[in-house]
């Protein structure tokens, strides 16, 4: 699976990847730090311009440049990145009630610090959804 992790904190990201390797699922992350070079990665642009298509965004609302929101709503409206899932990191449990009616547009959403057992319930339902419920095509 690959997922981008777009984070400006880095032991925010440091929880993340730890709650990613716990959940035991096979996976290649790729990492920014803020709004902008998110949707630079996302379309493919300058450095990026190899970049893989993500198969999930982990998203903060906090970003420097360009905020998660913004973020959050140019990938929904962009007919290529729409289908990407997109799990939003809250900044509190205060906030998830603000998240739940603001971002209907995200798939999920977790509260940081990382809610551990959210998060890895999350983290599994995206592996099992990965294993079983994706089919890839084959090769001829």
């Amino acid at each position: 699976m690959e997922v981008l992790l777009v984070e400006d904190s880095l032991s925010d990201a440091r929880l993340t990847i730890e709650a990613l390797r716990e959940g035991q699922v096979k996976h290649r992350l790729t990492a920014v730090r803020d709004g902008v070079e998110a949707m630079e990665f996302l379309r493919r642009e300058g450095k990026f311009s190899r970049a893989p298509r993500p198969d999930v965004i982990l998203l903060d609302l906090s970003l420097p440049r360009k905020d998660g929101r913004e973020v959050l709503v140019e990938i929904k409206a962009d007919s290529e990145l729409s289908g990407i899932p997109v799990v939003v990191l809250t900044a509190s449990a205060a906030h998830e009630e603000l998240v739940r009616q603001e971002l209907r547009e995200s798939d999920s959403y977790i509260t940081k610090p990382v809610d551990w057992e959210k998060f890895i319930a999350v983290v599994r339902q995206l592996k099992r959804f990965w294993l079983s419920d994706v089919i890839l095509p084959t090769i001829d």
